[in-house]
């Protein structure tokens, strides 16, 4: 398997056999974890039966549930930890990035299902659903548990990808099949969250949107970790961890492997006690696998349509991009991206600045999502791409394709354009799209220091093109 620019080359996998997850309700998994005898008071007399002596009141049962976001690589690491302890968690994948560079792959979402952890769904590439068309977020949300689903998991549980949410995206959630769906940092901790709950209660107000944590990262401490558990305990509550990287770089978002074991092994002793479990989201929620259902199809541009959105680049987006667009590097370079008055048609254009050039490029092209703003292609046609530009330095077309999975794949670059110091339309054909292939982005591109201004894109179906 290969990468450029970011972006993993290979097949997508084929479906295996479908692996299965204990369908526990709140209710079933309480008997599950305390055995036959939770039925009885502790001298074995039924419940409602006089007592001959009174009995210690028990201590309220709690459920912890270990959590972990995006299917990261490192992930694996704790898995073999929890599997080492007797212990189990819900892993939430964004389909997108599976066999992608830092990134678990389909065998090893099988390993984990084996295990009995439960896959959950986290949208396909990382997207907040808030912040996007209903359609994309409904693409994201469904489309990801329909892969997920399709390599054979019961996926019952979401996460929202920057814990945000709003009712609007909690009923996508439903209407993609799932029966719940955690948020973060609103359960109360030594680190954050002050006036918190200290649980999340064992049937939830809005199953939703469940409570949990912030996200375990390096500022944590075991201590830490105890005093979470600890405080769920006494509340007789549900807890959520969340956690990301479990490895030795000391970033915000991973916790080392010795400090993950260390608190499994000390979690493993405390469910011991029988006041606490340790349960997957499923367990704790119940309810059964739906069907799976697929998100609106993004349909391709009609013969002689451009299919791009934006194409002058004049509405403006978010974090100073124009809508629709985001800026693309690999390498060692820094990329600027600058606004330009006027453009070559329209009040402006964008420039794109590359400096400390050692290796990759930088480009900007449509954002690489599930139809939205990426254009949707036809198998075996050809595509005219096209833009006006000016630079300091060659360029040249780069240009990827997403997969059914949702991953974005490098797939070719165009002969190079010169450097031009007035704006000159720059026109290129592609191969025919190979099969699988749903969409595709492209962006003229800097291999250099230099400066690039760009302006009024257009993609057209080549069969019905107009002339440039």
């Amino acid at each position: 398997m290969s990468s450029r620019g970011g972006y993993v080359d290979g097949p997508v996998r084929a479906p295996r056999k479908r692996a299965g997850l204990w369908a526990v309700s709140w209710v079933a998994a309480l008997v599950l974890f305390t055995g036959g005898t939770s039925l009885l008071n502790g001298n074995g007399t039924p419940v409602g039966e006089a007592q001959a002596t009174p009995t210690a009141k028990p201590a309220p049962l709690s459920s912890v549930s270990l959590t972990f976001d995006s299917g990261r690589a490192s992930q694996m690491v704790a898995a073999g930890i929890l599997k080492a302890n007797g212990l189990r968690g819900t892993f939430f994948i964004n389909s997108g990035f599976i066999g992608s560079a830092d990134y678990m792959t389909v065998d090893n979402l099988h390993t984990l299902a084996a295990d009995q952890n439960e896959i959950g769904g986290h949208t396909v590439t990382l997207a907040d659903v808030t912040a996007v068309e209903t359609d994309e977020a409904s693409r994201q949300i469904c489309d990801d548990r329909a892969t997920l689903t399709d390599w054979g998991f019961k996926v019952t549980s979401f996460s929202y990808p920057f814990a945000a949410s709003s009712p609007q995206t909690e009923n996508l959630v439903a209407a993609c099949g799932y029966n719940s769906a955690r948020g973060l940092n609103e359960i109360h901790t030594p680190l954050d969250c002050p006036s918190c709950a200290a649980a999340e209660t064992v049937r939830p107000t809005d199953p939703f949107r469940t409570r949990a944590t912030s996200e375990v990262g390096s500022s944590w401490t075991l201590a830490d970790l105890e005093a979470t558990v600890e405080q769920a305990e006494q509340a007789g509550g549900w807890l959520q961890l969340t956690f990301y990287d479990i490895d030795t770089s000391g970033s915000p978002r991973s916790i080392s492997p010795a400090l993950f074991e260390q608190f499994a092994t000390w979690l493993a002793a405390r469910s011991e006690q029988g006041t606490m479990g340790v349960r997957t989201v499923h367990d704790v929620i119940g309810g059964v696998a739906k069907p799976a259902v697929n998100g609106p199809v993004a349909a391709p541009a009609a013969p002689g349509q451009n299919a791009l959105r934006n194409p002058g680049l004049e509405t403006p987006g978010k974090y100073g991009l124009p809508q629709c667009w985001q800026v693309s590097s690999y390498g060692t370079n820094t990329a600027i991206l600058s606004t330009l008055n006027p453009g070559h048609s329209g009040e402006v254009a964008r420039r794109l600045d590359v400096s400390d050039y050692s290796s990759g490029d930088a480009k900007l092209l449509p954002v690489l999502d599930l139809g939205a703003c990426a254009p949707s292609v036809l198998e075996n046609h050809s595509y005219s791409l096209r833009a006006w530009y000016q630079s300091t330095a060659k360029t040249q077309f780069e240009v990827y394709y997403r997969t059914k999975q949702g991953t974005w794949v490098y797939w070719t670059a165009s002969s190079w354009f010169p450097a031009n110091t007035g704006y000159q339309q720059a026109v290129w054909e592609t191969p025919p799209v190979p099969a699988g292939a749903e969409a595709i982005s492209f962006g003229l591109n800097l291999f250099s220091d230099g400066q690039l201004a760009t302006d009024d894109y257009a993609m057209y179906d080549a069969a019905g093109a107009p002339a440039p």
